[in-house]
C-alpha cells in the first residue's frame, strides 16, 4: 500500500509540475489572443486561455483516471494469483514511436510560431505517422499476447494489461481526431495563425500522453 501511494504521489508531481511549466511559459499577451478559426463555434473560437484553461483541466482529469487504475493494479497483484505476463518486446518500439511522434509536434509547433508554413505541415504529417505506427504496434502487440494465450479472462495481470495500454490507446485516438483536423486545414491552405493554438495543444497533449505512457510502460516492466 505504501509503495502504491509513493507511485500516485509521483505521477501526479510530474504532471503538475508539467502543466505548471507550461502555465508559466505562457506570456500574459499570448494569453489574451483570440484565434479564431472557420467552423468552430460558428467561426469563433475560445480565447487561447480558455482553450488551454480547458485542457489542463482534461489532463487533471485524465491524470486522476490513470492514478486510479494505476492504485487499482498495484494493490491487485498483491493477491495471490496474479501471474505477470512477459511483456512483448514490440513495445519497445512502440515507445520509441511515440517519443518521435512527439518530438515531430514539438518540432511542428516551433515552426508555427516561426510561422514556417511548410515546416509546421511536414512535422503535423511525421506526428501522425509515427502515432498511428504506435497504435498499430499495440494492435500487433495484443495479436501477439492472445496468440500466445495471455487471454484477459485468463488471469488479473493480463486482464489489467489490456485494460490500461487499452485506456491510453484511447486517449491517442481522440487525440488524432484533433490531429486530423488541425492538418487538413493546414494542408486545405488554411493561414498558420488560424490553425498555430490547435498546433500548440496538440503537442501538449501528445508531451503529456508520452509521460503517462513512460510511466505506464516502467510499471509494466517492473512488476
Amino acid at each position: 500500500m505504501t509503495i502504491t501511494l509513493l507511485f500516485m504521489a509521483a505521477l501526479m508531481i510530474v504532471v503538475s509540475w508539467w502543466i505548471l511549466k507550461q502555465t508559466v511559459n505562457t506570456e500574459p499577451w499570448e494569453a489574451s489572443v483570440v484565434c479564431r478559426s472557420p467552423g468552430d463555434l460558428g467561426g469563433r473560437s475560445l480565447p487561447q486561455s480558455d482553450s488551454k484553461l480547458g485542457l489542463f483541466v482534461f489532463l487533471a482529469v485524465v491524470t486522476s483516471l490513470f492514478s486510479l487504475f494505476i492504485s487499482a493494479y498495484m494493490m491487485r497483484m498483491e493477491l495471490g494469483d496474479w501471474r505477470p505476463l512477459r511483456d512483448p518486446d514490440l513495445l519497445w518500439f512502440n515507445t520509441a514511436g511515440l517519443v518521435f511522434s512527439s518530438v515531430a509536434l514539438q518540432w511542428a509547433l516551433i515552426a508555427a510560431r516561426r510561422g514556417q508554413m511548410t515546416r509546421t505541415r511536414y512535422g503535423m504529417l511525421a506526428a501522425g505517422f509515427f502515432a498511428l505506427a504506435f497504435m498499430a504496434g499495440q494492435l500487433v502487440a495484443w495479436q501477439q499476447l492472445i496468440a500466445l494465450g495471455y487471454l484477459a479472462q485468463s488471469n488479473p495481470a493480463n486482464a489489467f494489461f489490456y485494460l490500461i495500454t487499452g485506456l491510453h490507446a484511447i486517449h491517442l485516438l481522440g487525440g488524432l481526431v484533433v490531429w486530423s483536423r488541425t492538418t487538413f486545414k493546414l494542408l486545405a491552405g488554411a493561414e498558420l495563425a488560424r490553425v498555430r493554438l490547435s498546433v500548440e495543444l496538440c503537442a501538449l497533449y501528445w508531451h503529456f500522453l508520452l509521460v503517462i505512457w513512460g510511466i505506464l510502460f516502467s510499471l509494466l516492466l517492473l512488476t
